[in-house]
């Protein structure tokens, strides 16, 4: 899905074209401990969904959190928006497989959107490890607001701290400090609760140690088969971040995951 001034890597494949890093990296993603993390500390900010809610996933990749979340809440009802025509088929391939009636669109959210008929205004949203793949973070965030319903809480993670060079061959345009994700969120209309700067210390280790690895992380995944299992050494480091992630500071100074709470503001 390559575009004109697509941004291409070292060996000239996109940055930007999401079918093909899903399918490379879509396995690797399950499990991860840094998504396991931000997801609990999503669902802890979002809070619980009342009788009724209609809660959107803003870019909801290849749907494990959207899937898991309706899962756990019957009394919700969960959609989906996603770029990648992969991810979308994928979300829509693991609702089927698990039973659960989430549901999932392609949309640009780059460009003016509409909601599918069968698709209500949220009341909830969520918007996480999208905006730094964008090169217009608040044109996203003001297009996804047209799917949410007047007053409709909403919940964005963002990275901080430096790029690694993983981070980079994945198409991340930026990290964000708590001001510029402040900003961003304002400039799309949102009304802003509060930013928070989470993630310390274990978030930060996780960060530096994929730092260190450099470009060979990147060749390492580009170059593992699917479904090849991890090696002795990355089972214990996931198992340590795994245990290690629940012990991080919600707010710190220092902490590279970023989390904010905003709501669209009522009509009026």
């Amino acid at each position: 899905m390559s575009s004109p001034g697509a941004r291409l890597n070292p060996d000239g494949t996109d940055q930007d074209d999401w079918d093909d890093h899903w399918d490379k990296y879509g396995e690797a993603a399950k499990g991860n401990p840094a998504n396991d993390y931000r997801h609990a500390m999503v669902l802890k900010l979002l809070g619980p969904l009342p009788k009724g809610a209609v809660v959107l996933d803003i870019g909801s990749g290849q749907g494990q959190f959207a899937v898991d979340l309706q899962a756990d809440n019957p009394q919700a009802s969960v959609f989906g928006v996603e770029y990648s025509a992969e991810g979308v088929r994928r979300a829509k391939q693991l609702a089927e497989r698990t039973g659960v009636a989430a549901h999932f669109y392609e949309r640009n959210l780059l460009e003016p959107v509409t909601r599918d008929p069968q698709q209500p205004p949220a009341t909830h949203a969520v918007c996480s490890e999208v905006l730094e793949h964008v090169d217009d973070p608040v044109t996203l965030m003001r297009n996804a607001a047209t799917l949410l319903a007047p007053g409709a809480k909403v919940v964005v993670t963002v990275p901080g701290g430096p790029r690694s060079a993983f981070d980079k061959h994945i198409g991340h345009f930026r990290h964000f400090t708590a001001p510029a994700l402040h900003e961003v969120l304002t400039e799309a209309g949102l009304d802003v609760d509060r930013v928070l700067r989470t993630g310390f210390p274990f978030f930060n280790l996780y960060k530096l140690a994929v730092i260190t690895r450099g470009q060979k992380l990147v060749d390492d995944m580009e170059h593992r088969a699917p479904g090849a299992t991890a090696s002795g050494l990355e089972k214990a480091v996931t198992g340590f971040f795994k245990h290690a992630f629940p012990l991080n500071r919600d707010d710190a100074r220092l902490g590279w995951q970023l989390a904010a709470v905003a709501h669209v503001p009522l009509v009026g």
